[in-house]
């Protein structure tokens, strides 16, 4: 796949004369400066309100990309090594970037209280639209990990017209079994809160051999002060509804499938591909990736993503046509 990549041009930026003023070149560099560093917002919903971090200048004439991130993950921690990787700002740096954080989630927010009630998956996707009002975008292209994939498939399927593509990463859309309902009732008995969730994010390998990025999400959720607003989280993602997609009920949009050939959601995600249109969906299977491909192998995912936003028609650097696309990803090693 690598050798069928096209190259991105990158211009060196240069500094302005002192003195002369360029208009262009203050706009791309406000813009970067934008970029860098994101406005915070408190979005009103009708559920609730919601963290929303904006990076880029805000636009309408492109969708806008817009994150929701996995359990045990907020905005940050999940898409930062993503979007700051250098090619990926040149492939996104003409569209407007917003991160959601599923309520009580992002940095900083307080504990809710004892008692307090979660909401479900379901409302969960029912709060975007009152984001896309809010920064006045009619449509978005989707990109969700693990519970954030969950809700921005329900999202999609109760509003069709507003996603153009979806980039679902570790996509389960099946509800818990008995089984598995019995098994999360046993890991909670033996295993710490963290433990059930690093379990969720990574694989069995990368918790055997306690890597780097093990530990400090290992260190990072033990110590949250929001722990227990994680928790109530995990709980409502354990308490999912089966999604009941098949190839007559399925998204309207591009999708393309990621996961990584050992991540704890392998099988549910083969098992999504095949429930949705071949014509329409990709499947990125990928080597050496672990439970988080968009943090330990961000280079493979930024040209899978630079080649669908190509199928979509959104990139300026080539045509690509969708079905060609569809047909390129299968295992990248």
């Amino acid at each position: 796949m690598t050798t069928e990549m096209q190259e991105i041009a990158i211009t060196e930026e240069k500094p302005l004369l002192t003195g002369q003023p360029d208009t262009a070149k203050d706009a791309e560099l406000a813009a970067r400066i934008l970029l860098d560093q994101g406005q915070e917002h408190s979005v009103e919903t009708p559920h609730g309100v919601l963290h929303v971090t904006l990076h880029g200048t805000r636009t309408t004439r492109r969708p806008a990309i817009l994150t929701f991130h996995d359990v045990g993950l907020e905005s940050k921690s999940c898409f930062s090594t993503l979007f700051k990787f250098e090619e990926m700002q040149e492939i996104v740096k003409n569209f407007t970037l917003i991160h959601i954080d599923a309520p009580g989630q992002e940095e900083g927010a307080a504990a809710y209280p004892t008692g307090y009630q979660y909401p479900s998956m379901e409302t969960i996707a029912e709060m975007i639209p009152a984001v896309l009002q809010f920064f006045n975008f009619r449509t978005v292209i989707g990109v969700g990990v693990g519970a954030g994939a969950y809700i921005l498939s329900k999202f999609t399927l109760a509003n069709p017209d507003s996603v153009e593509g979806l980039v679902l990463v570790n996509i389960d859309t099946n509800a818990r079994g008995w089984i598995d309902w019995a098994a999360q009732k046993l890991s909670s008995v033996t295993s710490s809160l963290t433990e059930q969730i690093l379990s969720h994010l990574f694989s069995q390998e990368e918790l055997s051999s306690n890597t780097d990025l093990v530990q400090s999400h290992r260190d990072r959720i033990s110590k949250a002060p929001n722990l227990v607003n994680i928790e109530l989280l995990w709980k409502t993602y354990n308490s999912r509804r089966d999604l009941n997609i098949d190839r007559n009920s399925t998204f309207k949009c591009p999708v393309m499938l990621v996961v990584g050939d050992q991540a704890p959601y392998e099988d549910a995600a083969v098992e999504c591909n095949s429930k949705l249109d071949p014509t329409t969906t990709s499947f990125l299977k990928m080597a050496d990736a672990g439970g988080l491909p968009q943090l330990t192998q961000p280079a493979k995912l930024t040209e899978a993503f630079k080649y669908f936003i190509q199928g979509m028609g959104y990139s300026k650097y080539t045509s690509v046509n969708r079905n060609i696309f569809v047909n390129r990803l299968h295992i990248v090693q």
